[in-house]
C-alpha cells in the first residue's frame, strides 16, 4: 500500500530529525508529511534540509498555529490528493514508537479499516506517572464513551491508522472538531459509517524533549464537547 505518517509539528526542532531518521530506518517505502504551522523554532527549516537525504519526506506549511485537527484534516486532504491509500496519525515527540507502525498495517492486512493504538486495553501502558491526569485520561474515555455510545477503550489517542476508504466514509468535511476532541470524533464516525475497527495495545511515552501542549483544560474542554458531538450530524 502506498502509505503517508502525518505528523503535525509545532516547535518540534529537538524531535523533528530523530523521529524522520528512525521512521525511515524501520519502514524505508513509507512517505512522511510533516504539516507545520510556522513554528517559531524553525522546524520548518530542519525539515527542508531533511528533504534532501530524503525523497519521501514532504512538508506542508501553513501561515499560522492553526491546531491539530485541522492539522490532521490538511494532511488526509494533501495526501488523497497525492494518491496515498493508507494514513498513520502520530505525534512528533515519541509518545508513539514508530515501531507499532507495523501492528496497524499487519492489522489493515487482515481487513480492518482502522486501527487504533491503546494506552487502556491488556498489554497497554503508559509512564505517565501524574496521577490526576491519568485519572482524567482513563475518565474522559469512559465519559466519551458513555455519550458517543461507542466501545473503544481509549478512544482519545493519537496513534491510528485509516484506509483511505475508511477517510472517504467518514467524510472530513463534516469532520467539526477544532481540538483534542478531535481523535473521539473520527473514530465515532468510523463507527457510524460501518469500518471495522481493531485496537491494539501500545506503550505511551511521555515526550523525551520539548515541552508538551498538552494540559489540564485541554481535556477538561473536550470532555465537554463530547456532548455537542453526540447530536451533530
Amino acid at each position: 500500500m502506498n502509505h503517508l505518517l502525518v505528523v503535525p509539528t509545532y516547535n518540534e526542532i529537538e524531535n523533528i530529525e530523530k523521529l524522520v531518521k528512525t521512521v525511515f530506518e524501520l519502514y524505508p517505502q513509507i512517505s512522511i508529511l510533516i504539516v507545520d504551522d510556522s513554528s517559531p523554532d524553525k522546524t520548518a527549516d530542519k525539515v527542508k534540509k531533511l528533504k534532501n537525504e530524503y525523497k519521501n519526506l514532504f512538508l506542508l506549511e501553513r501561515k499560522s498555529k492553526s491546531g491539530l485537527a485541522s492539522a490532521y484534516i490538511d494532511g488526509f486532504n494533501w495526501g488523497l490528493d497525492k494518491g496515498f491509500d493508507l494514513f498513520t496519525t502520530c505525534d512528533a515527540d515519541f509518545s508513539h514508537n514508530p515501531k507499532y507502525i507495523q501492528t496497524a498495517i499487519d492489522k489493515i492486512n487482515e481487513g480492518y479499516d482502522l486501527a487504533v493504538g491503546s494506552r487502556l486495553i491488556k498489554g497497554g501502558d503508559t509512564n505517565e506517572k501524574n496521577y490526576f491526569r491519568n485519572i482524567l485520561t482513563r475518565g474522559g474515555n469512559i465519559w466519551a464513551n458513555l455519550i458517543l455510545g461507542t466501545n473503544i477503550s481509549d478512544l482519545l489517542e493519537g496513534f491510528n491508522t485509516y484506509t483511505k476508504s475508511a477517510l472517504l466514509k467518514i467524510d472530513l468535511n463534516k469532520v467539526s472538531a477544532k481540538g483534542f476532541i478531535f481523535q473521539a470524533e473520527m473514530k465515532y464516525r468510523a463507527i457510524k459509517a460501518g469500518c471495522k475497527i481493531f485496537e491494539f495495545p501500545i506503550f505511551f511515552e511521555i515526550r523525551r524533549e520539548g515541552k508538551s501542549k498538552m494540559n489540564s483544560f485541554i481535556i477538561f474542554e473536550a470532555l465537554f464537547q463530547v456532548i455537542k458531538l453526540r447530536f451533530s450530524k
